[in-house]
């Protein structure tokens, strides 16, 4: 991967760019001009790995010809286009090799993990690093070219103050207060009504219950905590302090400004150290910002 200070490629004015964003929940591409200008987008289903890359791929083909037909393009202009490409579980093991081994219709293609596109495009390429706060968490920072991860090992045994860690916590305490353990609060009776208040209903709903569905309590922890609830505040705040962790091991690292990134960030942001808060930035650009930036430097 180019470093930040490298100069871009002098393109052609007739060359195009193609950018994608391969996440869990979906896909999202956008053409621009060697210029900047933007000339169409396209949005599909999930591409990560995890699916398969043959699954991946397919999703990726799909937001591009959407893209495509936005722009009123036909498939022979693919032939034209540089290519960057963050996909979700690109960092897993052949990933990327795989992904190199298989017939894509542009001139050129550069891969990535879809963390390191959002922050090349949070910093526009400058060093720097993001905090994702979305259903899992994690800290990257990109320094003089190279990548540093902290976090991300997966729910339930890392991904600390993310969604399914607010979700995870405010189940724990409402059954605890279902045995009289702990006192019950607006949050933790909300919680348990919403299994019957039968705590066999959450041990079947746990049974098989997914990341992302415990993540959709972290709306309401982070209402009653806005509200004053003393356990959502206790239990928002421990989140916060995983986040300020996180950002403080990204700035230990070099990042010398960090950006938040997923759909917790704005609400968590208040709660975190002033120290922290410091260290914050306004994102440049998204994700699919970061993968055009990969692609305009892949000659």
């Amino acid at each position: 991967m180019p470093t930040a200070d490298e100069t871009p490629p002098s393109l052609p004015a007739d060359a195009l760019l193609i950018g994608v964003d391969g996440g869990g929940t979906g896909c999202r591409a956008r053409i621009e001009t060697a210029a900047g200008d933007v000339l169409g987008a396209g949005v599909a289903g999930p591409a990560t790995t995890r699916l398969g890359v043959e699954a991946a791929l397919a999703s990726i083909m799909t937001a591009c010809r959407g893209a495509l037909a936005e722009a009123g393009l036909d498939e022979a202009d693919f032939a034209r286009m540089r290519a960057g490409i963050g996909l979700a579980g690109a960092g897993r093991k052949g990933a990327i090799e795989a992904l190199q081994a298989a017939p894509l219709p542009f001139c050129a293609t550069a891969f990535a993990t879809d963390g390191l596109i959002a922050c090349i495009g949070a910093h526009s390429g400058l060093d720097g690093g993001i905090v994702i706060v979305g259903t899992g968490s994690f800290g990257l920072a990109r320094v003089g070219g190279r990548e540093h991860k902290v976090g991300g090992y997966g729910f339930p045994v890392s991904d600390e103050g993310s969604g399914a860690d607010l979700g995870l916590q405010a189940i724990r305490l409402a059954l605890r207060a279902h045995d009289g353990r702990v006192d019950r609060t607006a949050l933790l009776a909300e919680v348990m009504h919403r299994f019957g208040d039968d705590p066999v209903e959450v041990v079947a709903w746990m049974d098989k219950a997914t990341a992302t569905e415990y993540a959709t309590f972290a709306p309401l922890v982070m209402r009653h905590a806005d509200n004053g609830d003393p356990i959502g505040r206790r239990i928002v705040q421990a989140a916060a302090e995983q986040v300020d962790g996180l950002c403080r091991a990204l700035a230990e690292r070099g990042a010398p400004r960090i950006a938040l990134v997923g759909g917790l960030s704005s609400a968590i942001e208040p709660w975190l150290a002033p120290d922290v808060r410091r260290r914050l930035k306004p994102l440049d650009g998204d994700a699919v910002s970061g993968a055009l930036w990969m692609a305009r430097r892949n000659g």
